[in-house]
């Protein structure tokens, strides 16, 4: 089981620590995503060396390739990828309801096509579980509803209320009481849903809670006012989790708002299109005006690629498409993301949060509004008809 500390609060921040069967968590913490059972482009130790001892691996992808059953052979996913650190593994829920081509779903679950063959499934919240207890991640979430951005309330509510019929026979459904399972909070973007959601589950003590159901397309500002509805009422001695969030603002404004975990693709996803992040923000390391800048990529990060190469040099990569620099540009990123958890922690223990966030906020300059959403509409559009 992972047993949560809170150590300190500064405001709505919060630095804790999360004791797992394979090692310490310090919170708040962002988690780089191996949906496959691999960071894109590194191997296990240059994940580890980049700082990071928690990843998330995806159920709906190892389900339909390699197969549960198989990794189980293996002793569990520990094994089968040969990460010694923690993990956690999403049900494939909001996979199946994005990725799938062709889903209906009743309350006993959801029946779906596979984006890779066509081939036909049905999964219930018990078997969302025991795919999950065959993996043996460290933590497991329940299976839940993941209602589209822009559904109506009354559609979003149905959905909302199957999520909690379904966490409740997840919680009846775990048989292993070594792994961990985490609730999902839903409710769109209706800030009553999302009252309701918040209360009903906490109100069935799970030792976590993820929100799910946001950066999906939805305005920032929009994002942050539902983490306000929501994380006040979830219990202070569990983990917050905020599902699918990973830009430096971003991560900076959910720990403000009382989040200890997050996930995302955006850090490894961006970085194998040449987008790197730095502490004024974002570049686009293609640009010809980095074609002779020897110094690193960013001087106050200490990461294997800072430490090495010149920005020039990745310049080179990319324009001459070399693999090498697909792999620098990751661990760059997923490094960025190390300190600034890391900073954001020492400044809530030291209660200078809002003094950390200050500084970071006249420093990082964001991509602006309309080109993020415009962005991720493309990727997802991308994604969805390409079925990964």
């Amino acid at each position: 089981m992972v047993d949560f500390t809170l150590i300190a609060s500064d405001g709505g921040a919060r630095a804790g620590e999360m004791v797992t069967p394979h090692g310490v968590i310090p919170t708040p913490v962002f988690m780089p995503v191996g949906s496959q059972a691999t960071v894109k482009t590194l191997t296990p130790e240059e994940v580890r060396e980049s700082g990071f001892h928690l990843i998330l691996a995806n159920t709906y992808h190892l389900y339909l390739r390699q197969g549960v059953e198989v990794i189980e052979q293996f002793g569990g996913l520990h094994r089968f990828m040969n990460w010694d650190g923690a993990l956690l593994t999403d049900s494939g829920g909001y996979q199946i309801f994005s990725l799938a081509p062709l889903c209906k779903i009743d309350d006993e679950g959801v029946w779906f096509r596979s984006h890779i063959d066509g081939s036909e499934h049905y999964f219930t919240p018990e078997l969302a579980v025991a795919c999950q207890e065959k993996l043996g991640a460290d933590i497991i979430m329940v299976l839940d509803e993941c209602s589209a951005c822009g559904d109506p309330e009354k559609k979003v509510a149905a959905a909302m209320e199957r999520t909690h019929r379904w966490a409740e026979r997840c919680l009846a459904a775990q048989r292993r009481s070594d792994l961990t399972l985490f609730a999902i909070v839903q409710g769109g973007l209706f800030p009553k849903l999302r009252r309701q959601s918040a209360s009903f589950l906490a109100g069935l003590d799970f030792p976590g809670y993820a929100i799910g159901g946001l950066s999906v397309g939805e305005p920032k500002e929009v994002t942050f006012a539902m983490l306000e509805e929501v994380t006040p009422r979830l219990p202070d001695n569990s983990p917050r989790y905020l599902m699918g969030v990973g830009s430096p603002e971003d991560l900076v404004e959910g720990v403000r708002r009382g989040v200890d975990m997050f996930d995302c693709v955006l850090p490894t996803r961006v970085a194998r299109n040449g987008a790197l992040f730095t502490s004024s923000g974002r570049i686009n390391i293609r640009k010809a005006s980095y074609r002779t800048v020897d110094a690193p990529i960013d001087a106050a990060c200490d990461c294997y690629t800072c430490r090495h190469f010149s920005t020039a040099y990745l310049n080179h990569l990319f324009k001459a498409e070399e693999l090498l620099g697909l792999r620098l540009a990751t661990i760059h990123n997923l490094r960025f993301l190390h300190n600034l958890m890391k900073r954001m922690r020492e400044s809530i223990i030291a209660g200078k949060f809002e003094s950390f966030n200050a500084e970071f906020r006249e420093a990082y300059h964001p991509t602006d509004e309309v080109t993020r959403v415009e962005q991720k509409q493309r990727w997802l559009d991308a994604r969805n008809s390409s079925g990964g």
